[in-house]
């Protein structure tokens, strides 16, 4: 099993709770983060997962990390800020389980984060690095992702690109399409919507665009369209997957829980550097890999929250690849 290791934000979802007349909207705490919600989702599959980030030396920090490690994920690289508070973000809910999000993250701890955090980290051997394009909003941390990456590649490591696109986030003036353009060059596994897809390739035709970010360096480009079929390219082939059916309550983890499933199916299969050309060649072993990783996302939409919702192993039937 190889380790897997999630950079990025924690922060605390305050996801709504159905209105009741008379009563003001009311909000439940959760634990949350994409990258944090990937750790886990890892962590809970059984996985060796760790996170490296930065959270305030307040009692929202203090609760991720103790989420964190209640659900086995190494926290020890998660440093604390005593000038800078935990970001939070409050989420509404759709009578389809679909969000919106309102974030507090001005001046916020994980802003502060910096390439020398990653001195903490062991690259040596095998392993996977998740990330996310929210520490990409900021040059400071941009240039950590960016240095982190870079790392991790020249270590052996795998990197995954969760781009997670969140537009609110981006300060006014800072275009987010170049940013993520430039981690995709870092990136060897890349995770994207439909809807992000639109956005970034603008007025590119999609098979031009997608082509484009094969040959700037990745090797596996998976795009996810809620209940609608994944499609996936590698530099040789695509396809096509169906998501289980089910009847989504709370989509916040559905993106995290399948990159958490990916994860965890290349770790616990021990797909290295060198051997993931062999799993992209091979269709039927790499779709039974996106099909768990499905599975993991159509689990996480039936429960409410981000941690709480996450799959365990015996939560998800479909089979890993031999």
């Amino acid at each position: 099993m190889l380790p897997v290791l999630a950079y990025g934000e924690l922060l605390i979802d305050f996801i709504g709770l159905p209105a009741e007349a008379g009563l003001p909207p009311r909000f439940a705490q959760y634990a949350g983060g994409a990258p944090g919600n990937a750790a886990v989702a890892v962590a809970k599959l059984g996985g060796q997962a760790g996170f490296v980030g930065r959270v305030g030396r307040d009692d929202f920090g203090d609760f991720l990390v103790a989420a964190l490690e209640r659900e086995g994920v190494d926290a020890s690289r998660v440093s604390r800020s005593d000038t800078a508070r935990t970001p939070l973000a409050f989420v509404a809910l759709d009578a389809h389980g679909e969000r919106s999000f309102t974030f507090y993250r001005q001046h916020t701890a994980d802003l502060e984060f910096t390439a020398a955090g990653f001195d903490s980290v062991d690259f040596s051997g095998a392993g996977l690095l998740h990330v996310c394009s929210n520490t990409l909003t900021d040059d400071g941390v941009a240039a950590a992702t960016i240095a982190g990456a870079r790392r991790a590649r020249a270590s052996g490591w795998l990197v995954s690109f969760d781009v997670n696109l969140r537009h609110n986030l981006w300060p006014i003036g800072r275009e987010a399409t170049p940013h993520v353009l430039a981690l995709f060059e870092h990136s060897d596994l890349v995770k994207l919507s439909r809807e992000e897809l639109d956005v970034l390739r603008g007025d590119v035709p999609e098979a031009t665009w997608l082509a484009g970010v094969l040959e700037r360096g990745a090797r596996l480009v998976v795009v996810t369209d809620g209940p609608e079929p994944l499609r996936y390219f590698t530099p040789t082939r695509q396809g096509r997957l169906v998501p289980p059916a089910v009847r989504a309550v709370d989509t916040t983890a559905a993106g995290d829980a399948f990159c958490g499933g990916l994860l965890y199916g290349l770790a616990s299969s021990d797909v290295t550097d060198a051997t993931l050309p062999a799993l992209l060649e091979d269709t039927p072993r790499l779709e039974t890999l996106l099909h768990f990783a499905l599975a993991c996302g159509a689990f996480a939409v039936t429960r409410p929250g981000a941690f709480a919702s996450l799959p365990r192993r015996e939560d998800v039937s479909a089979p890993l690849p031999a």
